[in-house]
């Protein structure tokens, strides 16, 4: 092989040496973390999901309004105090992301997630101060950083500020926006009458608008149970420190905390009452992601009917034509596909998977830690993503754009043999079974059917099968004479 051929060598990552209780490590000499963040990447090289980013801002949240507690009270040094601050400022300002790079499979109570924090900021002071990466000064991780905290109180907090916040602020209106869209479909076409299906069999006559009003309701109801689920999230159990009781904490210093934590997040976070209970179990969680698993329910039930209801568009049900966003086809030329369906029910899916493994996560608490707390963490705030982007992405590229084909509803109403259900209370049941059985033998409408069969006269019929007659409650007729 010739010098020209040989592949080029490629130098070696430049290291610092950073200690922690168990001894040296070697660390990227620019990273901002440290020695517990280098040897978690070590031991937990685990897949390729990384704890998710949102867990950086609501940790920064956490750090930050335990400065400002602990400097209030007077056990944290100003100049410390306004550093931490500082560099959470950044944190929440979207700086240092590429500084967070754990792995969601780690140990179940995220120690290592909250270490990394501790040293980010430490390290990233010492930046701002001029001193060494790795030297501890002027912040050291564990006793300024992390002063009154334990990963077993900071982590489920931090959770609960991140799905609080991606709920408030982008999963609620998100839904809202499609409950709009759709109730403003359902307005729009309360004059469309057409075959409603019970069992995917033609039922008594609905509009579509009133259809649509049905999924509003649905939209509706789910935004109240995550609302209930959001009040749930409030309560923190920051304070608790290990296991709840308050161990190295200053009287006062929950109630402290979390009032820092509401003031920064604009949320009605508070001190939790009973912090045993928050730190062996997360039940709201749990109650989340069961909010999380109902919208997506309603979400896979809906967008599942507006698929089919578009199927065809000539050899199907063809009652809705959707917006032609992209071809549908390698081969098939002019062949469009209900794309927008298609990934809400999926995502769907994706949820409900989640809420599974979340539940089971919750279950899986013993005594007084649950060590399934990066899971939960995961698995909550993907769900949040997925439905908030799924639900604006159906919106804006099929509700805001979908129509109903009146010619084909107006057709499959004229020819439906549910319209005997309006001949019964005149002719007798009995009678409406035999227009409907003769209808369908002979390839007939039932105003065909009941002609034939001498059982109503013309007047009559129009008299009283009239499809809008059974939109609401009404009287039936008499049996004519």
């Amino acid at each position: 092989m010739t010098a020209a051929s040989e592949p080029a060598t490629i130098p070696p990552t430049p290291t610092r040496q950073e200690r922690d209780s168990m001894g040296a490590v070697a660390v990227p000499a620019s990273a901002l973390w440290g020695a517990q963040t280098q040897r978690a990447l070590h031991h937990f090289n685990i897949g390729r999901e990384k704890m998710p980013l949102e867990m950086i801002k609501a940790y920064a949240v956490v750090k930050r309004a335990a400065a400002t507690a602990n400097g209030a009270s007077g056990r944290l040094a100003p100049e410390k105090r306004q550093l931490v601050e500082q560099v959470c400022d950044e944190l929440l300002a979207g700086q240092h992301e590429a500084m967070f790079p754990l792995p969601v499979w780690m140990t179940g109570s995220g120690t290592q997630y909250n270490m990394n924090v501790n040293e980010v900021i430490a390290n990233r002071a010492s930046q701002l101060t001029g001193q060494p990466l790795g030297s501890k000064r002027p912040l050291h991780p564990n006793d300024d950083v992390n002063m009154a905290q334990s990963t077993n109180d900071t982590f489920p907090a931090a959770i609960h500020v991140a799905v609080a916040t991606a709920l408030s602020a982008r999963l609620l209106p998100a839904l809202r926006a499609l409950q709009s869209a759709m109730a403003a479909k359902a307005s729009a076409w309360g004059d469309v009458v057409k075959v409603g299906r019970t069992h995917l069999q033609d039922a008594v006559p609905i509009t579509l608008g009133q259809e649509w009003h049905g999924y509003t309701g649905m939209l509706e109801d789910q935004a109240k149970r995550l609302e209930q689920a959001l009040a749930g999230l409030m309560a923190l159990p920051l304070g608790g420190t290990a296991l709840g009781t308050g161990a190295s904490t200053q009287e006062g210093f929950d109630r402290r905390i979390c009032a820092e934590v509401a003031r920064l997040t604009g949320l009605a976070f508070h001190a939790a009452p009973n912090k045993f209970a928050l730190m062996g179990a997360h039940d709201a969680l749990v109650a989340c992601s069961a909010a999380l698993r109902g919208l997506a329910a309603s979400l896979f039930k809906i967008a599942s009917d507006v698929r089919l209801l578009a199927c065809g568009p000539r050899a199907g049900l063809g009652e809705l034509a959707l917006p032609a966003n992209e071809p549908g086809s390698s081969i098939m030329p002019g062949k469009v596909n209900p794309t927008q369906a298609e990934a809400m029910t999926m995502l769907c899916l994706q949820v409900m998977g989640n809420d599974a493994a979340i539940a089971m996560g919750g279950a899986g608490g013993m005594l007084d830690m649950n060590a399934y707390k990066p899971l939960m963490a995961h698995g909550l705030l993907q769900s949040l993503r997925l439905l908030a982007d799924g639900m604006g992405s159906f919106r804006r590229f099929l509700v805001e754009g979908v129509e109903p084909n009146r010619a084909r509803i107006k057709q499959a109403l004229e020819h439906s043999l549910i319209m005997v259900t309006a001949l019964a209370p005149v002719i007798g049941y009995d009678k409406a079974a035999q227009v409907a059985h003769h209808a369908l033998e002979n390839n007939q409408s039932p105003r065909q059917a009941v002609l034939e069969l001498g059982f109503m006269d013309e007047a009559a019929f129009e008299r009283v099968a009239d499809p809008r007659l059974m939109l609401r409650p009404n009287v039936p007729g008499t049996v004519p004479e």
